[in-house]
Parts: structure tokens; sequence; C-alpha cells
């Protein structure tokens, strides 16, 4: 992928700070530290892809952020869009807010647990990276599809995303897209819109 010049300045900046703090907060695995950029920073832009061709992109909310991706890249991609990171763990958060004040990117960071979270953000797209199941992904968004029934829904999976996808759909109705990643031939990126709990 390529980037304009202030944005490659900027996921520059971001790198060099998780490189540092990562000697004391474990932000993410040690094993992906050398291949951070495309592991986790080209992993989280190619969300890009999908959100362009979305009709709206005002709001999005990133939950269990952890070191911010994809949430923090693509705020970073699309200042334009006001994006809200939901993460409990209180270091990472700091971490969050150094990042987003060495790269002139502003957000807005949740301390707090995502169940926690009350439904009163209104988003237009919702994301989450490496944090849960499908299915509990569903339980954590239903409230924010009560807030816009027209939210879509970015999860980049892994190998078994059919097999979740069929757990999930137990429990939940949904329209799913599964779109191949450009970083691991063998991960999906699912866009979920429309969904409801079963009753």
């Amino acid at each position: 992928m390529e980037f304009s010049k202030d944005i490659e300045e900027k996921l520059q900046i971001y790198l060099r700070l998780l490189e540092k703090w990562q000697k004391s907060i474990n932000l993410i695995s040690p094993s992906t530290l050398p291949d951070a950029w495309e592991r986790h920073f080209l992993d989280s832009a190619q969300l890009s892809s999908i959100i362009e061709t979305l009709p709206k992109r005002e709001s999005l909310v990133d939950i269990g952020s952890g070191a911010g991706f994809p949430g923090m890249v693509l705020a970073i991609l699309y200042p334009e869009t006001h994006v809200t990171m939901i993460e409990s763990d209180q270091r990472k958060c700091i971490f969050l807010q150094t990042v987003s004040r060495e790269t002139s990117t502003p957000v807005t960071v949740l301390n707090r647990r995502i169940e926690a979270e009350p439904p009163t953000i209104r988003a237009d797209v919702l994301t989450a990276r490496a944090l849960a199941s499908l299915e509990d992904l569903c339980a954590y968004s239903i409230p924010f599809f009560a807030n816009n029934p027209d939210l879509v829904c970015i999860f980049p999976k892994g190998k078994l995303a059919d097999s979740e996808d069929s757990e999930a759909r137990e429990n939940f109705d949904y329209h799913i897209d599964f779109i191949d990643s450009i970083t691991d031939e063998e991960a999906k990126i699912l866009r979920l819109s429309r969904l409801r709990a079963k009753k």
C-alpha cells in the first residue's frame, strides 16, 4: 500500500512509539514486533478498501483497541472521521493518547470495558481486531445497531472465519461478506451489516 507523505510520517512516528513502549508494556505479541509494519499497520490499513465503499463514515468506533489496531491507523488515514476507541487497559489508553498527541491525530479514547459502554454512541462503522469470537463481537455490536440500523461492522479474522460464522449464526442473523486479506492469504475481513439477535 502507498500513503501520502504526511500519512507515512505519522505512521512511522506511531511505529517508533510502539517499539519504544513495547519494552515496558505488552502492546502486541513480541514475536510480531519485527514485522509490525506489515502484521499490524498494513493489516489495519487494508480496511480502507472497505471503508471507502461506505456511503457514510462520519463516526467510527473501535472496540478493544489495544495498541490501536485498526482504530488509530484508520484515524490517521481518515482525519475527517471521528474515531472513538474503547479500551479497558489504562496503560494502553495512555499509549493511544500519546500516539494521538505525537501524530496530531484527534481521537476519543474511552478507558472502560465494552460491556459497560452504554449504547449512546452513534457509529457509522464499528471495528475490532483480534478481540473475540464473531459470536461475542455480535453481542458487543447489538447495542450500536440499536442506535444506527445502517451500521457496518468490519472484523478482520483468521483462517477460522467460516467456522466462527457458523457458530455466530446460531444466535444472530446478519448479512456478511468475506473479503480476502492482502497481508495473510488464510485470513478474511468480514463486512457485517443488518445484525439482529434471534429470539
